[in-house]
């Protein structure tokens, strides 16, 4: 079993930015990669950035060049530095951890994932 506890959301103004953060427990040693996603209200779960355990990094469109995602082992804990915020950028943020190679690259769908944190809120106001 692996736990993800996710923390640094709150509201931020439009151009502004964040910093949230994954604290992963339990076998941790088996995490492969890690991802970071989000949900607004009435749409559906985004992709938006993962990391390898080779560090090798991928992300969405939308948020490449603006979010950059990190990954300190020694603590082990992901981070999103998300910069340049928008309001469009306002909603519940959740990482994932994915615990074997499965035949991809990058791993980018919410099904690749076999674990999941809570969510933090992150809301961006104009």
């Amino acid at each position: 079993q692996v736990q993800l506890v996710e923390s640094g959301g709150g509201p931020v103004q439009a151009g502004g930015s964040l910093r949230l953060s994954c604290a992963a427990s339990g076998r941790i040693f088996s995490l492969y990669a890690m991802g970071w996603f989000r949900q607004a209200p009435g749409k559906e779960s985004e992709f938006l950035a993962t990391i390898k355990n080779d560090y090798m990094t991928s992300y969405a469109d939308s948020v490449r060049g603006r979010f950059t995602i990190s990954r300190d082992k020694a603590k082990n804990t992901v981070y999103l530095q998300m910069n340049s915020l928008k309001p469009e950028d306002t909603a519940v943020y959740f990482c994932a951890a994915k615990t074997s190679y499965s035949g991809s690259d990058f791993y980018t769908k919410r099904g690749d994932y076999d674990y999941w944190g809570q969510g933090t809120q992150v809301t961006v106001s104009s």
